[in-house]
């Protein structure tokens, strides 16, 4: 059971809809959490191949809920924490250091599968940051994305400022986090921090619509795959790297559901691919924290 989120599978799309329209869906540590755990508990759930996640109601995520007792943003006030103890993220020492919108997008960047938000509306603070690593952003002509961190006197959060300028550019990252204004639909797709616009009533239909085109028929050990080395080689120092992982991933796949892919080519016929995102290959989750 989740106490912000509601959680919907269709045709092996699973719908996460942040649910607390009356606060405008604002995120609370609890959503956090919440989030967190869809994210990692959907890759062991072969029954979902891609996730949408949008909201209730008006707005998409209206930022943090500032209206909570204390630290807002759940923090232990009584440390004094350094970089050294942030070596190990696991550690729960740092429990109320850790940032509370990281631990949900580093959930969404190793997740195996595809992530497709659906901006219905305001998506502000960290409302807009945990888009940024999901892998599509659609947003309807309702949508409202603002890097607010700036008015409030803080910093952007949740992994964004990695994301924010592959996806913008530098000059414009730098831009968007120091007037912390809140873009239109329109403003957002122009500079690519969203990758597209849509009718309100077209939004979720469009989602389905990505999720089906990369994700139907297709092997799911691949696009685990696929989506994970797209994801981290490009940023890797050298490209000996990328082929490092390349050439295992070519491995496992050949002489997995790549025997079917080629089968049915060769026949004709529609692939009948039977890998399960469960059961990644071997070396998958040794590289994958070696990536950290």
């Amino acid at each position: 059971m989740y106490e912000t989120l509601s959680h919907s599978i269709d045709d092996g799309i699973l719908t996460i809809t942040l649910n607390r329209p009356d606060q405008l869906n604002s995120f609370t540590v609890t959503m956090a959490e919440e989030l967190e755990r869809s994210f990692r508990e959907v890759n062991d759930n072969d029954d979902v191949r891609a996730v949408i996640v949008t909201g209730a109601g008006r707005a998409f995520c209206a930022g943090m809920d500032l209206s909570s007792d204390g630290n807002v943003f759940g923090l232990d006030e009584s440390r004094t924490p350094g970089l050294s103890d942030m070596d190990d993220l696991d550690n729960p020492e740092i429990e109320k250091v850790r940032d509370t919108g990281g631990e949900v997008t580093m959930a969404i960047h190793d997740c195996r599968k595809p992530v497709i938000a659906a901006i219905n509306g305001a998506a502000v603070g960290i409302g807009a940051t945990m888009t940024l690593a999901m892998d599509r952003r659609v947003a309807s002509t309702r949508a409202r994305v603002g890097l607010v961190f700036g008015r409030l006197g803080i910093v952007p959060e949740a992994t964004s400022t990695w994301y924010l300028e592959r996806l913008v550019g530098l000059p414009n990252a730098i831009d968007l986090v120091l007037r912390a204004d809140i873009l239109d639909a329109a403003g957002a797709a122009a500079i690519n921090l969203v990758d597209e616009v849509v009718a309100e009533d077209e939004l979720l239909a469009r989602a389905v619509e990505i999720a089906n085109a990369w994700t139907r028929g297709r092997s799911a050990v691949g696009v685990a795959l696929a989506k994970q080395m797209v994801r981290r080689n490009g940023v890797l120092p050298h490209p000996a790297d990328a082929h490092r992982v390349d050439s295992l991933a070519m491995f496992y796949t050949s002489i997995g559901d790549g025997k079917e892919g080629v089968a049915a080519f060769l026949e004709k016929r529609d692939p009948n691919f039977t890998s399960r995102a469960s059961q990644m290959p071997e070396f998958y989750t040794e590289w994958i924290d070696e990536a950290r």
